[in-house]
């Protein structure tokens, strides 16, 4: 399945969730779009809410459903932790999320292409792969030559503040990822339970 690339406030409606992370998608229509939408009172079963939740959880980060299920399998041979708390970490710990994460960029879509075009360093290497799996300790940076990019400056200057496992160096326009994220630090509207239940019928 490929990604999406339709509209994404439509998105966010459907699921009730702000994928943007502004909460503007909600403010004016917080139901879901379609002549019924702000009148459905349809039940949603069991496996429904299990998919929603899951399709919740993949659309935030942006991942097609291939990537995402091999990351949900890795998750669960891990030792330590939860199945399905390990899974949000993992996806935490993805460059494009912590470009964004660091205010670099103002969504993930765009820190996705600023990893993509070769604009963003790991340890003063250049990385351009989205899923390329950051661990603590190591320095997210910009290239020499795309420190003076506009849309770095405008993200850098809409930046209110960033969660405490990242930390930023204003001068230098660098971040680190000091540690893993715990549960309470990750996005409280995903059930992540409810995405392990939906894997756990299906593979």
């Amino acid at each position: 399945m490929s990604r999406y690339t339709g509209p994404r406030w439509k998105q966010s409606r459907r699921l009730g969730l702000s994928l943007s992370g502004t909460g503007k998608e909600l403010a004016r229509r917080p139901y879901a779009p379609g002549d019924h939408g702000a009148n459905n009172r349809r039940k949603v079963s069991e496996y429904g809410q299990q998919l929603t939740e899951k399709q919740k959880l993949r659309w935030m980060y942006g991942l097609n459903e291939r990537q995402f299920q091999n990351l949900f399998i890795r998750a669960g041979k891990l030792k330590e932790g939860t199945h399905g708390e390990n899974f949000m970490i993992m996806l935490e710990s993805r460059l494009d999320n912590l470009v964004y994460r660091l205010g670099l960029a103002t969504t993930r879509p765009q820190a996705r292409q600023l990893v993509n075009h070769g604009h963003i360093t790991v340890d003063g290497k250049r990385v351009d792969i989205p899923s390329y799996e950051v661990t603590p300790g190591q320095v997210i940076g910009l290239r020499e030559r795309s420190q003076n990019l506009a849309i770095v400056g405008e993200a850098l200057e809409a930046t209110i503040s960033r969660p405490a496992y990242v930390s930023f160096d204003e001068n230098k326009k660098e971040g680190t990822y000091v540690r893993l994220p715990t549960r309470d630090e990750l996005e409280p509207d995903i059930d992540e339970s409810l995405v392990v239940e939906y894997y756990n019928q299906k593979l």
